[in-house]
């Protein structure tokens, strides 16, 4: 197999623990398109309780949990709310609109991932024959393309109990939930408490293969579930994969501290270098997202390039722009490896 790549692509390249590998082997399964799948049950139960919600749906990924939550809170030529630089926006291809026939109203995202409470209320449209009808405000937490940056207690109570006023639904994409909680201190469900209705993923710094949780009441979740079957959602012995999750939520929430502890010593050494800056410094949580000035001997793609010839993975954004996310994968042999690599290449 040669020498195993470092990743720092996404916390999404992580792969089963040794765990979640023998969980999924043994896991007791049945069909869960009929309700019959004692394992996912479980799963659903425990994700429920972790985010404080009544109910809890188990899907394929992050993508359809936020589409299926979509359908289930808005109807067709209705409005949601959300950031420009969102991933519901941004990365989702359009499904709001595409399939759920739901408009989207863009609002910028500060550079800390939060909406402006004024500009939302502003965006809400008048009851006018000649507008959709807002329906629906989405928020991500952390939010990814804002550095990981973390949405606080504080100013999701306050973006719901703006919705409140206004009769509309708070949704939060919350696929790094627990990096936020873990950030700040607090259980997820602090954070999840203000919100209709809440997504997270199992399958990034969690480390599990597949799969996202939905979760808010009973009433939400029976419409989120049709939506799923309407999305190819249903999946029958898919036991064998909620095992995993049933781990990662057992096992892997608590360690988080260490990939940002690991992202800050990171960032520490890569400020210092030449030409490059961090543009969210110390990082938020586990993303690190960096600048190549005129300074810096190459520039991002080149740094690419020059880092997978040594075993390291990475991606850039554009030719000055360069994310890294620390995981459960890179441990602290490998971010020195990394930190050696970037110093013989831009020190």
């Amino acid at each position: 197999m040669g020498m195993p790549w470092i990743d720092l692509r996404s916390d999404t390249v992580t792969h089963p623990t040794p765990a979640m590998r023998r969980a999924m082997a043994e896991a007791e399964v049945g069909d869960d398109v009929y309700g019959e799948d004692p394992t996912v049950g479980r799963l659903e139960e425990m994700a429920a309780e972790r985010m404080g919600k009544q109910a809890a749906l188990f899907v394929p990924s992050g993508t359809m949990a936020n589409l299926a939550a979509i359908l289930a809170h808005c109807g067709r030529g209705e409005e949601v709310i959300l950031g420009d630089v969102s991933h519901t926006f941004l990365y989702e291809a359009g499904g709001s609109a595409a399939v759920a026939g739901v408009h989207p109203r863009t609002l910028p995202n500060l550079r800390d991932g939060t909406l402006d409470l004024a500009a939302i209320e502003e965006a809400i449209r008048p009851d006018d024959p000649n507008h959709p009808v807002t329906r629906l405000i989405c928020l991500e937490n952390t939010h990814n393309r804002c550095g990981g940056s973390v949405l606080s207690v504080e100013y999701t109570r306050r973006v719901g109990e703006l919705a409140s006023r206004h009769g509309l639904r708070l949704h939060l994409d919350g696929a790094r939930i627990f990096n936020a909680a873990v950030a700040l201190g607090v259980p997820a469900r602090e954070l999840a408490d203000p919100v209709d209705s809440v997504s997270f993923c199992l399958s990034k710094a969690l480390c599990a293969p597949v799969g996202s949780l939905l979760c808010g009441d009973e009433a939400f979740i029976g419409r989120a579930r049709r939506a799923r079957k309407l999305l190819g959602g249903g999946m029958r012995q898919a036991g064998i994969l909620a095992a995993a999750g049933i781990v990662a939520l057992e096992e892997m929430v608590d360690r988080l501290a260490e990939d940002h502890a690991r992202a800050r010593r990171l960032a520490e050494v890569l400020r210092e270098l030449p030409g490059l800056s961090l543009e969210w410094d110390p990082p938020p949580t586990n993303m690190l997202y960096l600048r190549f000035g005129e300074k810096a001997k190459i520039n991002a793609r080149e740094t690419v390039d020059a880092m997978r010839a040594r075993g390291i993975r990475l991606s850039a954004l554009t030719d000055d722009r360069m994310r890294l996310v620390v995981h459960y994968w890179i441990d602290d042999g490998a971010l020195e490896q990394v930190i050696g690599a970037f110093a013989a290449l831009l020190g």
